[in-house]
């Protein structure tokens, strides 16, 4: 800040004269400085300013610096990202964060069971990797569990599940929904999660069998083993609640209705993200069709209506997936060594026929 910009803020609560004794500045050279028009330096920081307005509010104010300068980038303006820092730092706008936790002591892992991943938390293409794990939101009716599964390609949500149990049928219900809106990648695709007993169950690890996955678990204790699901619950839980002020809801109703909205609208159609390019996932996942449908199957298919808008006719049930299946199909499916994506019996499961 200036010595004249220091009177200037000043002048309202003390006389100009002192304020210009206490910086040793004269009055003359502090009205001279005054009746200047504004440089063009301070003319274009303004004209910044505006825009990163308006990339910052349609982010629901949750983008940093890093983010709204890629997204000036992409609109063609040729700026510093510190520079778009100390503009947004004068407005006091700051991107959404949380206090740093302190991390805790790993614990032995006495168990069989395989680690596919080992925190490789990528994948060359789509359907080839996906993260799952479950979280819970608290409401006026008690919490409400949501169950996820995460591409490490386009980091979208590919599956997703609320309920109020926090058992195997919810992890079986974000499942269906993935392997009804995306094609798991023909050289196979990797279930990744951590030992709950929901994803250890013998229902949930049937299903994915039948559906050509292979089942991996990171070891006991240690959340980054599953890092990139859990990041995207705290990334979730920490914008909500710099948006709302809590990640608190009234009803599991109330809850179900803004996640769905939060997942489906704005973290997979309108959140841009620093690693895709400051591309969406839907926009990163389509660059994959578009190049002739590398690696088989649908990367991140986000129901549409006609006019390309998403489609909110989904029925609002613990699982929205219209693929979902009743559990006695399900086990149906798993003892006769049927495959859920088997017409016949998704037909079935959309009538509600039990064999």
């Amino acid at each position: 800040m200036t010595r004249f910009r220091f009177v200037e803020d000043h002048q309202a609560d003390y006389p100009v004269k002192r304020l210009c004794a206490v910086v040793e500045v004269s009055r003359s050279g502090f009205y001279a400085w005054k009746a200047r028009p504004p440089a063009p330096r301070v003319v274009a920081d303004e004209q910044l300013t505006l825009e990163i307005e308006e990339i910052y509010v349609d982010s629901r104010r949750t983008y940093g610096a890093p983010r709204v300068h890629g997204q000036l980038v992409r609109w063609g303006r040729h700026v510093g990202c510190k520079r778009v820092a100390r503009l947004m730092r004068s407005q006091g706008w700051v991107g959404a964060h949380a206090p740093q936790k302190k991390r805790r002591r790993r614990r032995s892992d006495v168990s069989g069971l395989r680690d596919l991943v080992h925190r490789q938390f990528h994948a060359p293409r789509p359907n080839l990797r996906w993260v799952a794990d479950i979280t819970d939101f608290p409401t006026g009716e008690g919490p409400l569990h949501v169950a996820g599964i995460r591409d490490l390609c386009h980091k979208g949500i590919v599956g997703w599940s609320m309920a109020e149990r926090q058992d195997a049928e919810l992890v079986i219900d974000a499942l269906v929904m993935a392997l009804g809106r995306c094609e798991p990648d023909p050289e196979g695709c990797v279930h990744h999660s951590d030992k709950g007993t929901q994803y250890t169950a013998t229902d949930f690890t049937a299903m994915a069998t039948l559906a050509g996955l292979s089942v991996s678990f990171g070891s006991t204790g240690d959340c980054f083993d599953n890092a990139a699901i859990e990041s995207f619950w705290s990334l979730l839980k920490r914008e909500i609640a710099w948006i709302r002020g809590t990640i608190w809801f009234p009803t599991r109703d109330d809850a179900k209705l803004y996640l769905f909205e939060f997942i489906e609208v704005f973290y997979n159609r309108q959140r841009h993200q620093e690693g895709l390019n400051h591309m969406t996932p839907v926009e990163y996942a389509a660059t994959f069709t578009t190049a002739g449908g590398q690696g088989g199957g649908a990367p991140l298919h986000c129901p549409q209506s006609s006019d390309g808008r998403l489609d909110e006719t989904l029925p609002s049930t613990n699982s929205p997936s219209p693929e979902a299946l009743p559990s006695s199909l399900r086990r149906t499916c798993r003892d006769n060594g049927q495959s859920v994506s088997d017409p016949a019996l998704q037909e079935r499961g959309k009538s509600g026929v039990n064999s």
